[in-house]
This record gives structure tokens, C-alpha cells and sequence, in this order.
């Protein structure tokens, strides 16, 4: 379960399990950084959304960074389960590529906007938030351009270039569809960056094709 789903305000002083207490607060904490950004919200604002004390919040999270952090490694590696699954869920390559530029629409569209804290951070000069955005990325291509260059047999650098530009093109583009309002429907645009990305990588056929 996400921790979107565990932000139902309890009355203060109900007690919690440890984690059951820690996803509330996550919950809490990724409401107040998604409606105002990292530099708006304070400690007080999530204490009141999870229902708890300051003292409370501050036994699980010693400040607000290490909350925005512990965010943001649970969305990261949200974004990366959901590639490498796309990339498992079949072998045909054309729906593979299809599927992985499916992953980031979803991820842009559910997740409680939790793609703002990892896509449009007002936190990015921040190091630490700076090395998990960028490590995201790479590892996200790092996936891509394992399954290309395994078909191709390009070299690695030049598989991990293409990757990176799928990556990117996905993202950007699913970010744009969101903030403008999806003005073209879901399955609409998803086949459209899927059918821009498979005729680009389809240009660098397989070296040993499956048997038909």
C-alpha cells in the first residue's frame, strides 16, 4: 500500500504500529510537499495532517529533509519497480516498448502527484535530493539500455545513449500531457509516444531474431 493511502487523519493520540505510523506521516508529508512545495511546508502543516504532535513526528523524521528524502526514495523506486516490470511483462519488443512508456504515464497520473517531488522538485539544489533524481534516471535507462543492447548488440555506451532518450522522451512527454490538461485521451497519447518510440529503436534490428 502506498503511502498516499495511509493519509486519513486519526485522532491525536491514537496509537500506532511503528510502520503503520510512519507510512501515516509519509502520507501526510507528500500532501503538504505536493500542494506547496519543499521550501512552503513546515513541520507543523504534516504534524496537523497526520493528526499527531510535532514530538511525534519528529521520533520517526529528525527534520524535514529526511522526510522529503524518505519520499523520495519510496516514489523513486516506485518509478523504477514499474520500468522494470514493463520491461519483464512480455518479449515481444514492440509491446515492450509500448508497456515501458506506459509506465510513465501511470506514474505521472496516480501516485498522489508524487511525481512533482521527483520530477519538479523546487528542492534540486539540494545534493542529496540532486543524486537520487539523477540516479533515478540512470537506473531507469540502465534497464532500457540493458534489454537494447542484449537485441542489438550495439556497445553498451551507444545502447545506454538510446535509452536515455527514450527515458527522457517518455517522461517529458507524460509530464506535458498531465500539466496540460490530458487534451488528448490516456490511450490515445500513450500510443502515440509508443508508436514514435518502437518506429525509432525499430530501426536497430535484432542480431539473432527468434526462431517463427
Amino acid at each position: 500500500m502506498s503511502a498516499i493511502e495511509q493519509t486519513e487523519a486519526r485522532p491525536r493520540g491514537t496509537r500506532l504500529p511503528r510502520r503503520a505510523r510512519r507510512n501515516q506521516l509519509l502520507g501526510a508529508a507528500q500532501e503538504v510537499f505536493v500542494a506547496q512545495g519543499y521550501h512552503a511546508a513546515a513541520m507543523d502543516d504534516i504534524a496537523d495532517r497526520a493528526g499527531v504532535s510535532k514530538p511525534v513526528l519528529y521520533q520517526h523524521f529528525p527534520g524535514k529533509l529526511d522526510l522529503y528524502l524518505a519520499l523520495l526514495d519510496q516514489h523513486c523506486e516506485a518509478l523504477l519497480r514499474s520500468v522494470r516490470q514493463a520491461l519483464a511483462s512480455t518479449q515481444d519488443n514492440k509491446a515492450r516498448v509500448a508497456a515501458t512508456m506506459n509506465a510513465y504515464f501511470d506514474y505521472v497520473e496516480h501516485e498522489g502527484g508524487a511525481f512533482r517531488l521527483v520530477f519538479e522538485s523546487d528542492l534540486t539544489n539540494e545534493p542529496q535530493v540532486r543524486e537520487r533524481v539523477d540516479q533515478v534516471s540512470l537506473d531507469c535507462a540502465k534497464l532500457v539500455g540493458a534489454v537494447i543492447a542484449e537485441d542489438t548488440d550495439l556497445p553498451e555506451e551507444e545502447s545506454m545513449l538510446l535509452a536515455v532518450s527514450l527515458c527522457g522522451m517518455a517522461q517529458v512527454t507524460a509530464r506535458h500531457w498531465l500539466s496540460s490538461g490530458q487534451p488528448v485521451p490516456r490511450e490515445v497519447a500513450k500510443s502515440l509516444i509508443g508508436a514514435l518510440a518502437w518506429r525509432g529503436i525499430a530501426g536497430f534490428p535484432m542480431q539473432n531474431p527468434p526462431a517463427s
